[in-house]
């Protein structure tokens, strides 16, 4: 996701290069008929002359915020088209080519653009520093753009001033999320006859250490760690084959985290079945997305990994205050939950109130409560979801039951 800084953030980020790679002074992002006012020295002027909607993005929703069967305003996905020229600070074309081709080979080592990159620009300028074009999923690419001399032509006429060679650039994608709220249905509680869904089995089996799924506790569709207090982090059921060894491991990874972390597994696992339970440490394991993997030891070979699987780790929703909860005035309603595990700073977080997403309060800290407010609020009682980096808090009491209801506990009344 980015907001409405994303364009100045990108022009940021590739001025912030040149400056760095081409050590001058004057980097400049200037129209072409002002580029060169008041400077005598070398100079390298980037100047945005196009932004169009990006035709593979148009009409997509925005990744891991939406839902089958929900409805949002798609981002608006945005091309960038920059003209990159030199000058020398003798205006002789020999040193404004050779700080051009310095310039194009910055761009050219550094086409994919980080997210520390986008990040370290966007602090630097104090007016970009509400920016997270650096959260963005899709990576930002830098590529050249042919232009032929009637295109440059047309493109230098309209400003009046004397040619000088130069090159252009494409990039892309830019994606500028809309500020207009999605609508979300409740989720369906059963699929099929008896919920029991898709079956599958496999039938040739590989020599090598493999899993094949990962089951988590009562058909949950996300594991979930503790309480804190009765409830225990759940226990992963993972299935696969040759997992037998002298020590067994699973091995979780985040997007977050730095490094992977171990976790040994339960005791009584077998060459087809091995159990895990997830650290109950609210502040260490935030919600999201795992890849799961399983690192063997055998005595007289190297350790071997076998394929990562993913899962979800959901929130547990630990509290809602007020409930029921009065309307002041404006009709607005204030909610504060407290939940497990901790919300991360980074983690894009909404409330989901009966239909409607409701943004969460600024969190700039890792928290376990996060502040909501309800604009034009209606009376009524209603089922809430924590959605956070697009997984939601799970609303069903009992996930095995076959005719499943929604959790009491998760439903706040409005007055």
């Amino acid at each position: 996701m980015s907001n409405s800084l994303a364009i100045a953030a990108v022009t940021t980020t590739l001025r912030h290069l040149l400056l760095k790679g081409l050590d001058i002074k004057e980097v400049t992002v200037r129209p072409l008929d002002n580029a060169r006012r008041g400077i005598t020295d070398d100079q390298v002027n980037l100047f945005l002359y196009q932004a169009l909607p990006d035709a593979a993005w148009r009409n997509m929703d925005m990744p891991r915020q939406v839902k089958p069967g929900e409805t949002s305003q798609p981002p608006l996905p945005l091309t960038l088209y920059y003209l990159l020229t030199a000058y020398s600070d003798d205006d002789d074309d020999i040193d404004s080519h050779r700080l051009l081709g310095k310039a194009m080979s910055i761009l050219h080592d550094h086409s994919l653009l980080g997210s520390k990159e986008i990040k370290e620009a966007s602090e630097s300028t104090p007016r970009l520093s509400g920016s997270n074009l650096h959260e963005q999923i899709e990576r930002v690419r830098i590529t050249l753009q042919p232009l032929t001399l009637e295109e440059m032509s047309k493109l230098w006429s309209p400003f009046q001033t004397q040619y000088r060679f130069s090159v252009a650039y494409q990039v892309s994608v830019v994606l500028i999320e809309s500020t207009r709220p999605m609508k979300t249905p409740l989720p369906i509680l059963k699929r099929g006859t008896e919920n029991d869904g898709v079956k599958s089995q496999a039938e040739l089996l590989p020599p090598f250490p493999t899993l094949t799924k990962v089951l988590l506790p009562d058909n949950h569709p996300h594991a979930r760690i503790g309480d804190g207090a009765a409830i225990p982090a759940d226990i992963l059921t993972i299935i696969g084959h040759h997992l037998e060894g002298d020590s067994v491991s699973a091995r979780f990874k985040h997007p977050l985290w730095n490094d992977a972390i171990d976790v040994p597994i339960l005791p009584g696992n077998t060459a087809t079945e091995i159990k895990v339970q997830l650290p109950d440490e609210s502040d260490k394991w935030p919600v999201g997305f795992y890849s799961l993997a399983v690192i063997i030891k055998r005595a007289g070979e190297p350790e071997r990994s076998t394929n990562q699987l993913m899962f979800s780790l959901a929130s547990r929703l630990l509290n809602i205050s007020p409930n029921p909860a009065a309307r002041n005035n404006e009709g607005k309603v204030t909610l504060t939950l407290t939940c497990r595990p901790e919300i991360w700073p980074e983690q894009r977080v909404v409330l989901l109130l009966g239909d409607r997403e409701i943004l969460a309060q600024p969190h700039p800290k890792q928290t376990d409560s996060v502040k909501f407010i309800v604009p034009e609020a209606t009376p009524g009682q209603y089922f809430l979801r924590l959605r956070i980096e697009g997984i939601d808090s799970l609303i069903v009491k009992d996930y095995t039951a076959k005719s499943p209801v929604f959790d009491p506990n998760q439903r706040v009344e409005i007055r």
